[in-house]
């Protein structure tokens, strides 16, 4: 009599039934495989490892297990949920994916199709310069530093009769001994440039000669010639011992704004003398310079400074640039009969 398969509840499963469900699983697995890799599979070179068989054969072995254990009749209530249990874990395995062999082994893999650019950060991002470029403000042609101011004099022209003064500068002239002659009016409209009864000068007295083409305003004629008589003569005979015998003249009558610009030169009114060097009757000549000799020095800065009063604008070598080689005297009217003198 057979005995019949089902175990009692309170006997273990045996181990040689799992031995022999093993054992069976082989027989069955073994054969397909052995085709599977035979019709399916391309032949692989000698260095290339098998792949291990893929997890659905393994599946199909753990079925057939199964089966075996149902064939042997129904388990006890702790069996059933060790079946149930192994069962649910076997379900939620992930199937892991087996890569096809590959038949280029040596192929490279591609690069993408396009490249991505990576955006640019606002923060460092440089800002584009403008279309055109600022241009700076047009300099105006006339600017204060070279607009010559009017100045009330160059309306000055001749009238019909020559005024009472004059005639009076004319006579004192004559009286120190000056010799002189009468020149026709100077006006230049455009630069402002006007001397409406001009004089030249031949002397500056009586024995003081004077260089050629001294055109002067009869006024400043007349204070050239008191300052030579009463200021540089009685100089010189005191330094030198001998007598003033005739002035050099750098500049007279010249129609020129000043050198800065901003206004006329008092010489574009005839109201100005620049005086060059000294020649004494003993035939020595003192240039004015701005490191004379030191005799020479003495007498200069006696000139010179005697010059601040008579003239309203004394300048010479030390003052600028422009006056280091002569004496520049004018006659400018200023404020409150000031004077300007370096």
């Amino acid at each position: 009599m057979e005995q019949p398969l089902t175990q009692r509840a309170d006997q273990p499963l045996r181990p040689r039934s799992k031995h022999r469900v093993r054992s069976r699983a082989k027989r069955h697995i073994a054969p397909k495989l052995t085709q599977q890799q035979t019709q399916g599979q391309p032949t692989l070179p000698a260095d290339v490892p098998v792949p291990e068989p893929r997890p659905a054969e393994a599946r199909k072995t753990d079925a057939a297990t199964m089966e075996e254990r149902k064939a042997a009749g129904p388990k006890d209530a702790d069996a059933s949920d060790r079946i149930n249990q192994e069962k649910s874990r076997q379900g939620k395995r992930p199937e892991p994916s087996v890569p096809e062999p590959s038949t280029d082994m040596e192929s490279e893999p591609e690069a993408p199709a396009a490249v991505p650019i990576p955006t640019q950060r606002p923060d460092i991002a440089e800002p584009e310069p403008p279309a055109v470029a600022p241009k700076p403000p047009e300099k105006p042609a006339d600017t204060d530093d070279n607009k010559i101011l009017p100045d009330p004099r160059s309306a000055e022209l001749p009238a019909d009769r020559m005024p009472e003064e004059e005639v009076a500068c004319r006579d004192r002239l004559k009286a120190l001994g000056v010799e002189f002659e009468e020149h026709k009016a100077e006006h230049d409209a455009e630069i402002g440039c006007s001397i409406p009864y001009p004089i030249v000068l031949k002397t500056l007295g009586k024995s003081i000669g004077i260089g050629s083409g001294t055109e002067l305003n009869c006024r400043m004629a007349e204070a050239a010639a008191r300052f030579a008589a009463d200021v540089i003569r009685p100089a010189v005979r005191a330094e030198f011992g001998a007598d003033l015998k005739s002035i050099a003249q750098a500049s007279a009558f010249v129609c020129r704004p000043r050198h800065g610009g901003g206004k006329l030169s008092e010489h574009a009114f005839g109201n100005a003398l620049d005086i060059a060097s000294f020649t004494l009757s003993d035939g020595k000549t003192i240039e004015i310079g701005p490191v004379p000799p030191e005799k020479e020095a003495k007498f200069l800065d006696t000139v010179r400074k005697a010059a601040c009063g008579p003239f309203k604008t004394v300048l010479g070598p030390g003052s600028d640039a422009d006056h280091a080689l002569h004496f520049h005297l004018d006659l400018e009217p200023r404020r409150h009969g000031g004077t300007f003198c370096q």
